[in-house]
């Protein structure tokens, strides 16, 4: 059974948390199924606001499906959020992904 079979067989036995969707959004991403990888990084960050590798690879999926503008405020929400955590290597990777939008 694949990562994304096991999360989808939890899914359907009604367990839904923050870090389901997001290693379910990360399994979208390395099969390159870009607006699957959103929906998922999308909830993950709905539910757990402060989860702020979430925010990351939520940008980077937005990027990879030509939403540039939405990355951007995607990743300013995930600064704030890394900011008030003081996560301070998500923090740095999501500042340089953003400098890199804005060139």
């Amino acid at each position: 059974m694949t990562e994304l079979n096991i999360m989808e067989a939890m899914l359907g036995e009604g367990e839904d948390n923050a870090l389901i969707r997001f290693t379910m959004g990360s399994a979208f991403i390395k099969h390159g199924k870009y607006e699957q990888a959103v929906e998922q990084l999308a909830k993950a960050v709905e539910l757990k606001p402060d989860y702020t590798t979430a925010w990351l690879k939520y940008a980077q999926a937005l990027i990879e499906t030509g939403r540039t503008e939405e990355s951007i405020s995607t990743l300013e929400k995930g600064i704030s959020v890394a900011t008030e955590k003081n996560d301070t290597q998500s923090l740095k990777e999501m500042q340089n992904l953003l400098n890199s939008l804005q060139i």
